[in-house]
């Protein structure tokens, strides 16, 4: 289409579009376009992460390796700071305040150690999500990559470092009799269900430290809180035998002392079944799943926020 202007020139304008009168929606979705970073559906969340699982190990053994980098003991400090606590727990609370009551003195040992190793992985699990993406903004602004990666990545890392501390442990219970045996193999579906409960709180976590820094600061008290309630030094049964029933079964069932118990149970002699809760199988997995789940999925609905802002 032409028109002539008053000078004798003649302006050419455009035929109408195709595309005239469309949204910003309607053009994208015509077009085949999306929003840069938007957050993918769950199962295409799923297989991204699948496809960086490679990333996610070697990244979780280079934060391993550089943890103690500057130290003269290098790695001996992942199972030294543990057994330190152990030790520190036992003069304070085993000799001091007699929190051994009713656990004898072979038993109580490793059943102190078994504690303060086992609860310092889900411990350690959730400070390192609090800070898995407030704490490497750089790397999520720089790269495109499922957020999940990070707090994963994390909570493998502190796996891998109670593999460490098994082998003391392990030195820990044979040295006070408890010697090798079938229940040991145990340990292996605890710990598995463990890591899955911590990495679904490591991920919540990571959302909330994400909106929230300061949470990082308050995360140590709520910790240090939990620890002291879930029986890290004392038998839960026995320190509350005067006290309501139910108290004691909120103890007995919350997720950090199921999971100690039952590692104390695979692995020491004298620690037998009249220690657990009640169907303690069914209810560690349970925690396993529904934390594991609620944990992921929470964290997938704000994929596209962090790093933002």
């Amino acid at each position: 289409m032409s028109d002539t202007t008053h000078g004798g020139a003649v302006a050419v304008s455009s035929p109408p579009s195709a595309d005239d009168g469309l949204s910003a929606a309607e053009l994208a979705a015509k077009y085949g376009l999306a929003v840069s970073g938007a957050r993918p559906g769950l199962l295409e969340y799923v297989r991204q992460l699948q496809g960086r699982r490679h990333f996610i190990l070697a990244f979780s053994r280079a934060k391993l390796t550089a943890q103690y980098s500057q130290a003269k003991l290098g790695q001996l400090w992942q199972v030294a700071t543990p057994l330190l606590n152990a030790a520190v727990y036992f003069l304070i609370f085993g000799l001091i305040l007699g929190t051994k009551k009713g656990i004898p003195q072979e038993v109580f040992i490793p059943f102190l150690v078994t504690g303060v190793f086992v609860f310092t992985f889900t411990q350690s699990s959730v400070m390192a999500g609090v800070r898995a993406i407030s704490g490497n903004l750089g790397l999520v602004r720089a790269l495109h990559f499922p957020r999940a990666s990070l707090p994963i990545s994390f909570s493998l890392q502190q796996l891998q470092q109670l593999l460490y501390s098994m082998i003391v442990l392990v030195a820990v219970t044979v040295g006070f009799g408890s010697y090798p045996r079938l229940s040991w193999l145990l340990v292996i579906p605890a710990l598995v269900m463990q890591f899955f409960f911590n990495t679904g709180l490591a991920l919540a976590m990571a959302r909330m430290g994400a909106k929230t820094p300061d949470l990082a600061q308050l995360m140590p008290f709520v910790m240090r809180t939990w620890m002291y309630a879930s029986g890290v030094m004392f038998s839960i049964p026995v320190m509350l035998a005067d006290k309501p029933a139910w108290i004691t079964d909120v103890l007995q069932y919350n997720p950090a002392a199921i999971y100690m118990d039952l590692v104390r149970f695979a692995l020491i002699d004298g620690y037998g079944s009249e220690n657990l809760p009640d169907h303690v199988w069914a209810v560690a997995l349970a925690w396993s799943i529904a934390v594991g789940i609620v944990g992921f999925v929470y964290f997938w609905k704000a994929e596209e926020r962090y790093g933002r802002g």
